[in-house]
């Protein structure tokens, strides 16, 4: 075959290979939407033509791509694949599996909490992938010769359930602790163990969502945390709607969309194209970067980002911010939003929202809450004064799966006017939505949400909640929060270390600063605090993070395990000091 319309032999016929490949090149075309410009095959004789040339098909006779398939391909052994597939769906290998898994993820639970392994076992991308493609592509027990046979032999029950514990312990032997109370980074929790085993229920049976009834407890169980949320945060009942998505910056983004949709009209129909003046996105200065990225991805444009000033303790000031609002209204710039933080990344601060929704509401203006990290303070009686005002904003998002301590992933978005939870989309999928039961609508997430299928994220918080109740997030919120200022206390008492802020919540920024550092300009210092962080982190011993403050690289814990004790902090200091002087020899 040369990639023309001409295949040939000298003998005058197609060979069932130019056949097969004619028609999948033709196949492959069309699928594309192309024209396939292939015409009909014709024959070229290179020497004298047979006598009697062996029959042609003409393309309208010429067997289909899955019939020829078929010619070549061994017979389907219809009997044996349904041998193999009844053992992955067998109720009973289940239950001995998940029996072994169990004692083999408790096991390694006990020796994480204990501080008895590495919190990250740190290994380079190009070691990890080698290894994982070579577990995956390894030889499958099925296929493995039998004891004193030279054919493959089904595999015993015995022997999955030894591979898969042994695959099990190979991914936790690579993977990252975030059950170690020395896991002192990112926003992300030691969950609360039990609440996988309400996701296992749901991933096992594979619940689902975008229309009820595909997921009718699964829609019950999302509107009952919805609600009970909503209401903690200070949300009138009945008046306000939410919804559960995969992750906060799908969440950031969906609010955002609303208020889009809803500051300037008809823009889902006709888009942004020639409107004059450019929307702009009025944002907390240290929001995350989530909010930025959704600026692009409504066509707004990032540039179309205006940074709200900020007071000396890194909230939005809202004199400054009145001053921002009324400038842009007297211009006739159109405001899609604000969007508050609470808290922000770098040191966790909480922006005033009670002034705040304050001046939204004097200009008429959109107010997004992102307190995908700080709303479930509002458990907290000696904490959710930080959240004081939140109920007035027009869209919130929290997550579950930060400070109440659930798996990822698990974010809610709410709406204060319930009316906007369709505000984000416009569309109709037939398919979907039955016109018969047009009451469903109102619990079809797929109408309010930008995914279609979803999981069913909320059964772990649904299930830790009816369990202990709300009691144990405001236990999980305090122990964190506090332990975050005992840490602080213990910064300020080291000559050192530099503290850079009070924390207001359980995210703490610091310095160390040995006194070999003091005289040291400040290019030479930020570099020692990013290659101390590297050191520390690689070494398995703790791990925290980097932040930059004022444009300066500077170090940052977030103390996300209510199993963290001031002491493992303290060890955390005196590590930084031993790394340290290694860089300072």
């Amino acid at each position: 075959m040369n990639g023309g319309n001409i295949l040939s032999r000298s003998d005058g016929r197609l060979t069932l290979l130019q056949t097969i490949s004619w028609l999948v090149l033709r196949d492959l075309r069309e699928h594309r939407g192309e024209k396939s410009g292939l015409g009909h095959p014709r024959i070229v004789y290179r020497g004298k033509p047979p006598a009697k040339p062996r029959a042609v098909y003409p393309i309208s006779q010429t067997p289909s791509t899955t019939l020829l398939l078929r010619m070549i391909l061994p017979p389907f052994d219809l009997a044996t694949a349904r041998q193999r597939i009844a053992v992955a769906y067998s109720p009973a290998l289940l239950e001995r599996a998940a029996a072994a898994l169990m004692h083999t993820l408790a096991a390694h639970l006990e020796g994480v909490e204990a501080r008895e392994t590495k919190v990250l076992n740190w290994r380079e991308p190009k070691q990890l992938l080698p290894e994982a493609r070579q577990m995956m592509h390894g030889i499958p027990l099925s296929q493995r010769a039998g004891p004193g046979e030279g054919e493959a032999a089904e595999p015993r029950d015995e022997d999955l359930i030894a591979r898969l514990c042994e695959l099990a312990r190979e991914m936790l032997a690579r993977g990252q602790n975030m059950h170690s109370p020395r896991y002192v980074g990112h926003q992300v929790p030691a969950s609360v163990p039990l609440a996988s085993l309400f996701d296992l229920v749901g991933t096992m049976t594979n619940q689902v969502m975008a229309i009820y009834e595909m997921g009718p407890w699964a829609t019950a169980v999302e509107h009952a945390v919805i609600d009970a949320v909503g209401e903690t945060l200070g949300f009138k009942p009945a008046t306000f709607a939410g919804l559960i998505t995969s992750g906060g910056t799908l969440a950031n983004l969906t609010g955002l969309l609303a208020a889009r949709n809803v500051a300037l009209g008809d823009v889902w129909s006709k888009g942004l194209a020639g409107r004059q003046p450019e929307p702009v996105l009025v944002v907390h200065a240290d929001s995350h970067y989530s909010v930025t990225r959704s600026a692009g991805i409504l066509g707004l444009g990032t540039n179309q980002v205006v940074a709200a000033s900020l007071d000396p303790l890194r909230r939005i000031d809202p004199g400054r911010l009145e001053d921002t609002l009324r400038g842009l209204r007297q211009r006739g710039v159109p405001i899609v939003a604000v969007s508050a933080a609470a808290c922000a990344t770098p040191i966790g601060a909480f922006d005033p929202l009670e002034e705040v929704a304050d001046v939204c509401a004097k200009h008429e203006v959109w107010l997004h809450v992102d307190a995908a990290h700080g709303g479930p303070l509002a458990f907290s009686p000696r904490y959710r004064h930080l959240l004081r005002g939140i109920e007035r904003a027009d869209t919130v998002v929290c997550d579950a799966h930060k400070m109440m301590f659930m798996p990822a992933l698990c974010a809610m978005l709410f709406y204060r006017n319930r009316a906007h939870r369709l505000a984000p989309f416009h569309q109709e999928a037939p398919y979907l939505f039955d016109p018969l039961v047009p009451e469903l609508a109102e619990y079809d997430s797929g109408v309010a949400n930008l995914e279609c299928t979803k999981r069913a994220a909320a059964f772990g918080t649904w299930g830790i909640w009816s369990l202990f109740g709300s009691q144990l997030f405001a236990d999980m919120v305090e122990a964190t929060l506090e332990t975050a200022r005992a840490f602080h206390a213990l910064l300020v008492a080291a000559n050192d270390f530099e503290p850079l802020h009070e924390p207001q919540c359980n995210i703490v920024a610091f310095r160390y600063m040995p006194e070999e550092l003091r005289a040291a300009p400040p290019a030479a210092v930020d570099l020692f605090q990013l290659r101390l962080r590297r050191s520390v982190v690689e070494s398995g011993e703790y791990y925290l993070v980097q932040c930059k403050l004022e444009g300066r690289p500077v170090l940052r814990t977030t103390i996300m395990n209510p199993l963290t004790t001031p002491d493992d902090l303290q060890g955390l200091m005196d590590c930084l000091r031993q790394k340290g002087a290694v860089f300072l020899r």
